[in-house]
């Protein structure tokens, strides 16, 4: 990413990422806004007001000179002068008046030709007030212009006031006031300058006190967002310190009083989790004598039953069978309580993962055999690993005893792979699966996707379990993938040594015939 492009997405992140900066944003904007309407209301009713005034001023100060100049052409005797020679004079007095104060110019329609002021263009009056006067009656009439002169001067902002003379059997004459308007025209500078340094003031100043405010508001929160993640960490005896009694110290109250709650309920949870462990580690270890003196029994029964009556010889097969079952569930229940104590280690040693997972289907074919399961092993030639041996073949053995017994009597595919840091074990069934949602709880303890199907190869619920504890021991993963009729598949992914980082599984954990499905 360019520099350039690192400047503009800045704001972008620090948008998203800090709630100060998003406050003041806000909070400036919204007094931009309202700052702009204020100061465009306060320059137009400006510019209105001196607008409105100047006209009045203008219109009273022309009505008042063409009255006059209306009674003296009234008065003029047109028998020893012309009409325009009487204007004419008419102009010039008008004139003289309004050059004193720069007042006014003025501008008469002659008879003869237009009569104005000393380097006035007549272009200055514009074609509408024209029109306007032209039309008749004696109504003054008025709009702003530009005043241009012939002389060289340069033009000026103004407003045209017109009106007519009435000439006693000569006609109408219209004569048009032109005012200028540079002291207004300062004067709304004046404010429309002050309006922008109010805005210039105002920004950086408005921007400042809103940042003040927002670090008064955000603060506490801040120090709550901080002593909430250090109790996530696992000190739970940070607290917040409260000041005052306005909401942020209840806050901050409410946060203490959370930490004090979740603190003391963490504490019965491992005091019970305690108990319940050495409870079944306990009981475990107590069952193995009992469970050895009735195993003698069974033993010496079963191997007599020969010479018993059939319901007697089919009741000690079953107390065989499920005496079998119960060591089982008893060995890994002490396997369990040792991953939940922490107790559980590993042996490892360097093995061929291949040869290792075909003794364990060698050693499952018999099972394989009674559910019509073939079982297919797709692997390389070699994969060497350091792993504990006794802990993987447990895994392969249970995830493969699963797919038997779920396969429904498909094939059963196994696959080994290699990368350049982990090892990959697939096992893949055709059987009756599980949905997306079920994935992870697969590995749950004594949990069964169908409760009313009965277990017929006699696992204990806990297998899936351990081969979960003892993959993550290794520093690998167990992953599951089903979809009901379309069978499941499970990937065990294994460093090559143990602790090291996998950064990818040399094996998908969706089957390839179902990747785009």
């Amino acid at each position: 990413m360019s520099r350039l492009g690192r400047v503009l997405r800045a704001p972008a992140r620090w948008w998203s990422r800090s709630l100060s900066f998003r406050v003041v944003t806000n909070s400036v904007l919204a007094a931009l806004v309202v700052f702009g309407i204020t100061g465009w209301l306060l320059v137009d009713q400006s510019t209105r007001g001196i607008l409105e005034a100047k006209t009045d001023q203008s219109v009273s100060e022309a009505s008042a000179v063409l009255e006059g100049m209306q009674a003296s052409l009234r008065d003029a005797d047109l028998r020893t002068s012309t009409v325009n020679e009487h204007l004419t004079r008419l102009a010039r007095d008008v004139a003289s008046r309004g050059n004193v104060g720069d007042q006014y110019d003025l501008i008469i329609s002659g008879p003869v030709s237009d009569i104005t002021s000393a380097g006035v263009d007549v272009a200055s009056v514009p074609v509408p007030i024209r029109e306007a006067v032209a039309s008749g009656g004696q109504d003054l009439f008025t709009t702003p212009t530009s005043i241009a002169f012939t002389d060289g001067r340069t033009p000026r902002a103004g407003l045209v006031v017109g009106g007519a003379l009435l000439a006693p059997g000569s006609g109408r004459y219209p004569v048009y006031f032109l005012f200028g308007m540079d002291q207004e025209q300062q004067t709304l500078e004046v404010v429309q300058r002050s309006a922008l340094l109010a805005a210039v003031v105002f920004l950086p100043l408005m921007t400042g006190l809103m940042y003040l405010i927002s670090l008064q508001a955000l603060r506490p929160i801040r120090a709550a967002r901080e002593t909430s993640e250090r109790i996530a960490a696992g000190h739970l005896d940070e607290r917040m310190a409260i000041r005052g009694s306005d909401d942020l110290a209840g806050l901050g109250r409410s946060m203490n009083h959370m930490a004090v709650e979740l603190g003391r309920k963490i504490q019965e949870l491992e005091n019970l989790s305690l108990v319940q462990r050495q409870f079944v580690s306990d009981v475990s270890h107590e069952l193995r004598t009992p469970l050895t003196t009735v195993r003698m029994a069974a033993d010496v029964l079963h191997e007599g039953r020969d010479e018993f009556s059939a319901p007697a010889r089919r009741s000690t097969e079953l107390l065989k069978g499920e005496l079998d079952r119960f060591e089982y569930l008893l060995t890994e229940l002490l396997e369990i309580s040792r991953f939940d104590a922490g107790a559980a280690e590993l042996q490892v040693d360097e093995v061929d993962m291949v040869q290792l997972v075909a003794t364990e289907i060698a050693a499952q074919q018999p099972l394989a055999e009674a559910y019509d399961t073939k079982l297919v092993l797709d692997a390389p030639d070699e994969a060497r690993c350091r792993v504990d041996p006794r802990r993987v073949r447990r895994i392969i053995s249970n995830l493969l005893s699963n797919a038997i017994e779920h396969g429904e009597g498909h094939d059963v595919v196994l696959r080994v792979a290699t990368n350049t840091d982990a090892v990959a074990v697939t096992i893949r069934d055709h059987g009756v699966g599980f949905s997306a949602a079920q994935a992870h709880q697969v590995f749950t303890r004594f949990w069964r996707a169908d409760s009313s199907r009965q277990r017929t190869v006699g696992g204990s619920g806990l297998g899936l379990s351990i081969a979960l504890e003892d993959a993550q021991l290794h520093g690998g993963w167990l992953n599951a993938w089903g979809r009901p009729g379309h069978g499941a598949q499970f990937r065990l992914t294994l460093p090559l040594t143990p602790g090291c980082t996998v950064s990818e599984s040399p094996l998908a954990v969706v089957p390839a015939e179902r990747r785009g499905a």
